[in-house]
């Protein structure tokens, strides 16, 4: 963590926008392989495939340890604090405050995901003082462009960020959205 960065607290609860955003715990362990093993998931995200319990326990135990850093969040998306419905991300970098999600094949079409972006970004700028947030996307990956415009982000005039990931090439569009 670099001596700007403040520390992010332990545990995290975040409400509003009809969602509550809280911390994995051990009991949803079992509930995520149906949350994140589907083909667009695979495709379209750096998590592995297949996504089994035994996947489920990695990043667990990984965001434990980058929220000690001070660099990652990871949270579940809930209507009620209860049974989780997808992921949201936050990621503080030298290059900015990074955003993204996933939710469950059987839960898309809701809005959660714009939603909870809303949520998690209002935190970056009121919690830990950004002055903008980021998603990076694929500009053929149709639905979280939608995403990105339902929650008020805007395409930035910069260099797509080229890689591959999984064996296939990938060329990410920022999106931003300033503090209000």
């Amino acid at each position: 963590m670099s001596s700007t960065m403040s520390s992010l607290p332990e545990r995290i609860e975040l409400s509003g926008e009809g969602l509550v955003l809280r911390d994995w715990t051990e009991v949803d362990l079992s509930a995520m392989p149906g949350l994140f093993d589907h083909p667009d998931i695979a495709y379209w995200t750096p998590i592995v495939s297949p996504f089994d319990e035994a996947a489920a326990r990695a990043p667990l135990d990984r965001d434990r340890q980058m929220r000690e850093e001070g660099t990652t969040i990871l949270l579940a998306i809930t209507v009620d604090g209860g049974a989780p419905l997808g992921e949201v991300m936050l990621r503080r970098a030298p290059e900015g405050t990074e955003l993204g999600y996933a939710v469950g094949p059987v839960h898309r079409g809701q809005g959660l995901a714009a939603r909870a972006v809303r949520v998690m970004a209002a935190y970056a700028f009121d919690q830990l003082g950004a002055e903008q947030v980021i998603l990076e996307l694929e500009a053929e990956n149709a639905a979280s462009v939608a995403v990105a415009t339902k929650a008020g982000f805007r395409l930035l005039d910069v260099p797509l960020i080229t890689g591959e990931e999984k064996g296939r090439p990938y060329a990410l569009q920022t999106w931003g959205l300033s503090r209000p």
